[in-house]
């Protein structure tokens, strides 16, 4: 294939110039008046981004950090996780969802995902809960994996029978509920990351906890601000995780568009499932297997849960091969996450090995994320489809 021709048919993984052009005059007036302010860091703008997005959450508070990995980072601490404190989480994840448990000084304990999810199985969890990998347990992190809510349900009331902090990592589920409420206002507390590709983003990083509890807010302000209400009298010992201005900024103007652009990834997503399913490469989602004869598996949504699809993420055989064919006809994909967290070196003295998460090491063998974002034409859609079907004929 020329150049020219992988040019002409090109399917970009994310195109962020298709919703700056639309955006662009409220953005730049929006940024300019911050630079008319010269209030950079902090003040009015990050305030309002704050009220804003807790009223969107349903939460009672908001507090803007510098990225999703802080955001993290200071839901735990402010929940009490310390030195000696076990976590349970996934191990399909990015890697601040263990390593956001391993600055606050405690262990991660990861778990299997469900396979028709792939989010953090409540059942293997409760299992957990009872063994001696338990040991000085104070929290549960369930990961809203790509834009679809874990099973609430049942992390809430390990929450309120074990009494255990329930910290949602929903760094990529700004949007997305659960039975109808938002993710955010399910747990004690929650990370969210605004990182360039995510379904609401910044301008750089910029991160937000949310909370119903406004003592814990209060408390990521002292933190996220080197442990200080009060300049120059440092309560604790804190970071310095301010959100700046102009990200605040960029982010309310977005804030407006975010149901309509999560609204347009459903979508989308649904169109994949239909065009991948009536060309035989798939079968309709359900829970429980994977019929062989055909490549590709499409995951699960369940009916409890608004699925705001920060990707769109299939099970394919033969993946490897299958992503070197797309890049070959011009068509972006991605692979979250070809490593999991119990596999990564520096976390081997954990001791797990090979095996001990078998749903989740085979993930990581057959996920493949396809192009979505909200301007993605129906033709672009087409040709990503077409693609897996010539490289399965």
């Amino acid at each position: 294939m020329s150049d020219a021709s992988v040019t002409t048919t090109a399917v970009p993984m994310l195109d962020l110039k298709r919703q700056f052009a639309v955006i662009r005059e409220e953005v730049m007036a929006a940024i300019a008046e911050v630079c008319e302010s010269q209030h950079l860091i902090l003040g009015e703008t990050v305030q309002a981004f704050e009220r804003e997005s807790a009223a969107y959450l349903g939460a009672k508070a908001a507090v803007g950090c510098a990225s999703g990995t802080d955001a993290l980072w200071l839901s735990l601490a402010a929940c009490g996780v310390d030195s000696g404190d076990s976590v349970i989480t996934t191990s399909f994840s990015f890697f601040a969802t263990a390593s956001s448990i391993i600055r606050c000084g405690a262990r991660p304990v990861f778990v299997d995902i469900h396979p028709d999810t792939l989010n953090l199985d409540p059942g293997q969890v409760e299992a957990k809960l009872y063994s001696a990998a338990a040991i000085n347990l104070k929290a549960v992190m369930p990961v809203h994996l790509y834009g679809q809510c874990a099973d609430m349900d049942r992390f809430e009331r390990f929450g309120r029978e074990h009494n255990l902090k329930i910290v949602e990592d929903a760094a990529q589920a700004f949007g997305a509920s659960w039975r109808g409420r938002r993710a955010g206002a399910l747990g004690h507390a929650a990370g969210f990351s605004f990182y360039p590709t995510k379904n609401l983003s910044a301008f750089g990083d910029a991160g937000l906890v949310s909370t119903n509890d406004v003592e814990l807010a209060e408390h990521v302000r002292r933190l996220r601000n080197h442990g200080s209400r009060v300049r120059y009298l440092h309560e604790e010992i804190g970071w310095n995780s301010r959100l700046d201005s102009i990200q605040a900024a960029v982010l309310r103007v977005k804030l407006k568009y975010i149901d309509q652009w999560n609204t347009r990834r459903r979508e989308i997503a649904a169109r994949y499932d239909k065009l991948l399913v009536e060309i035989g490469l798939a079968s309709p989602a359900t829970r429980g297997g994977w019929a062989a004869k055909e490549p590709v598996r499409l995951l699960c949504t369940l009916p409890q849960a608004h699925h705001i699809y920060h990707q769109y993420v299939i099970r394919a055989m033969r993946r490897d091969d299958l992503r070197q064919h797309l890049s070959a006809h011009g068509i972006g994909s991605e692979v979250y996450y070809p490593v999991p967290l119990h596999m990564q070196d520096c976390f081997n003295y954990l001791g797990y090995r090979a095996g001990d998460l078998p749903h989740t090491e085979l993930a990581a063998k057959e996920v493949l994320a396809l192009p979505i974002f909200p301007e993605i034409t129906d033709e672009e859609q087409q040709r990503v489809v077409e693609a897996i079907r010539e490289f399965y004929r």
